[in-house]
């Protein structure tokens, strides 16, 4: 009994050292890892090439999904605002539309140009939406469940299988060879370890076959991720560039619209109001006035100044004189009615006094454009 125990001892330390010694010339699987050393150089490159073209196409698998699920969110958060500037546009329309207010209609044309260009701002957004679902999104999403990059992985898994076969064929030939060397010689133990033998040339041949093929379709998959995952990034990036040059381009002709209703409102605030002011002094009025102030039928002796229009005035009846912002006028007369008589630009004519200020030194061009 006891020599049965050291006989199965014995040949336990045999098994052992030489699945040491065959785990050292086979690695262990393909993407673990491994700090062996295999004795083909060969096998040992495209072992390592295998291994990191598999992480390359993960990590890029990976960024693709990435891509796509950030790109969906901002599609989907895209669609909200889509529908909130929409009604938002409605709404100013509507309001425009109606001119519910009684005292002009400028808040009114400004909520219509408001609503117009809201919608057209929706509208391009909703394009970028469309051209990032249709540009971006899908391709990624076909290339990430694509058949080239499942083949190419179906590929290394056979290359992986096939390894691993060939490792525990290894083993088997090992120990039928530590039993050969123990027995007599046997035809038999022969002839099973020579079939042992070509099994492995043929699993070994087959691994080394499948390596070669699973790393070129690997390599093709990782080039093609690399290009189509940069060319839809530009896409996303030009699509987006497009849409906020455009909406700056609405955004820019709404300013103006805007500013322009509301210099159209606020100019006539600093002055009288053109309507409450009382008419120009009749002809009657004027001749008592210039008469008294004639000596020996001239009129040299009134006290003419230089004024400059701070203020719009347009005429309406044929003795009032229209004045534009920074027309110099030579004031004749003043009324005390508020009412100023002088000539600007070759023309006389009565106008509201206080829609002009007195001017002590003006440019001699400017003084040659009264007359």
């Amino acid at each position: 009994m006891e020599a049965i125990r050291k006989q199965a001892t014995k040949l336990r330390d045999q098994v052992a050292k030489q699945q040491q010694a065959v785990f050292k010339q086979f690695a262990g699987g393909i993407y673990g890892g491994s700090d062996n050393v295999i004795a083909d150089e060969t096998e040992l490159q495209q072992h390592q090439k295998l291994e990191k073209l598999y992480i390359s196409t993960r990590a890029g698998k990976h960024y693709q999904r990435d891509i796509v699920r950030g790109v969906e969110g901002y599609i989907v958060t895209g669609s909200k605002q889509v529908e909130i500037g929409t009604k938002l546009s409605e709404d100013s329309r509507k309001y425009g539309t109606e001119n519910t207010c009684t005292s002009g209609s400028t808040l009114s044309k400004a909520a219509l140009s408001f609503g117009r260009a809201r919608a057209q701002m929706e509208k391009e957004r909703g394009i970028l939406l469309k051209a990032l679902g249709t540009q971006v999104a899908e391709p990624l999403r076909a290339m990430v469940v694509g058949a080239p990059l499942e083949d190419a992985r179906h590929l290394a898994q056979r290359y992986d299988r096939t390894r691993q076969e060939a490792e525990a064929q290894a083993v088997d030939v090992s120990r039928r060879q530590a039993k050969l060397r123990e027995s007599t010689g046997s035809s038999e133990f022969i002839i099973k370890l020579e079939a042992a033998e070509g099994k492995l040339l043929e699993l070994k041949s087959n691994a080394a076959t499948l390596g070669k093929e699973a790393a070129a379709a690997m390599a093709a998959v990782e080039g093609q991720q690399q290009r189509l995952t940069l060319q839809r990034l530009l896409a996303m990036v030009e699509a987006e560039r497009n849409y906020h040059q455009r909406v700056l381009q609405i955004l820019d002709q709404l300013e103006s619209e805007m500013l322009s209703e509301r210099q159209r409102i606020e100019a006539p605030a600093a002055p009288a109001a053109e309507n409450s002011m009382p008419p120009p002094p009749s002809y009657e009025e004027v001749s008592g006035v210039f008469a008294s102030e004639t000596y020996d039928g001239s009129t040299d002796n009134v006290n003419y100044f230089l004024g400059e229009a701070v203020h719009s005035f347009k005429a309406v009846t044929d003795v009032e004189l229209s004045l534009t912002i920074g027309d110099y006028v030579v004031v004749r007369k003043v009324s005390s009615s508020g009412w100023a008589e002088g000539e600007c630009k070759g023309k006389a004519g009565w106008f509201p006094f206080n829609y002009v200020e007195r001017r002590e030194r003006v440019l001699a061009s400017k003084v040659a454009d009264v007359f």
